[in-house]
């Protein structure tokens, strides 16, 4: 039932029996079972075409504890005002393995461009200011980064990413010793970032990072790193 309904989460447009038996790799039976029990409890539904989507209940139970949730009303203010006061997109986001997970964004009131993330999205971790940042915490040398690589290689998301032990180790360093990081283009094309640590349940240990992201021809490096005093400020006085 939780893989149909992680499967759900992934067809906007709604999705049929047949396709949902295929995507889990269940009998037809079992997942029309498990469709059914969503659809019992407003998990799930069937659209005009017949289609399974997810339920309006679903959705009213994850906004409301996403609305609740205690960092998120902490950090609400201080991405309204950063993306106000820059004109560009706000995000907070925490570690979680090898990625990071969005846990609030907030665009500017006009001139957004559309970003990848989502609030309760993933980015790898070695390719964004706030998974680097983040990492900066965590992995206190070369041979520790190496460790946290271990086999597997780092995905190059875009020609400016970084993907070896000691390119990334490198960054981390610099990135303890300034106490920000950045993100120039690494995770996507066109698209820089800024990103400071966010101190809500350890006075050295972040619980976060609130970054600014912006497309390069319009809000250069530059200029964000010139705002890093104003955003870091902006973020504690909160």
């Amino acid at each position: 039932m939780l893989a149909v309904l992680t499967e759900l989460a992934q067809h906007g447009d709604g999705v049929s029996l047949e396709e949902m038996t295929q995507a889990v790799a269940s009998p037809k039976p079992t997942v029309h079972r498990a469709l059914a029990s969503l659809c019992r409890f407003g998990f799930a539904a069937r659209n005009g075409h017949g289609r399974y989507v997810l339920g309006d209940e679903f959705l009213r139970l994850a906004f409301a504890h996403h609305e609740a949730r205690p960092d998120h009303l902490r950090i609400a203010p201080v991405l309204t005002e950063l993306a106000r006061r820059y004109g560009e997109t706000a995000h907070y986001a925490v570690l979680d393995g090898d990625t990071v997970v969005y846990r609030a964004k907030v665009d500017p009131p006009a001139g957004a461009l559309r970003l990848t993330s989502t609030v309760g999205g993933r980015n790898p971790v070695h390719s964004t200011a706030v998974g680097k940042l983040l990492l900066s915490y965590a992995l206190s040398d070369e041979p520790a980064v190496a460790d946290w690589i271990g086999d597997r290689p780092l995905t190059r998301r875009t020609p400016h990413t970084l993907t070896t032990a000691e390119a990334l180790a490198a960054d981390l360093a610099r990135i303890r010793v300034a106490g920000y990081a950045v993100d120039d283009q690494e995770n996507e094309p066109g698209i820089v970032c800024v990103a400071v640590p966010v101190f809500m349940t350890s006075p050295t240990r972040p619980s976060g990072a609130v970054s600014v992201s912006a497309p390069a021809l319009r809000t250069s490096l530059e200029t964000l790193l010139a705002q890093i005093p104003a955003i870091r400020a902006t973020v504690e006085a909160r």
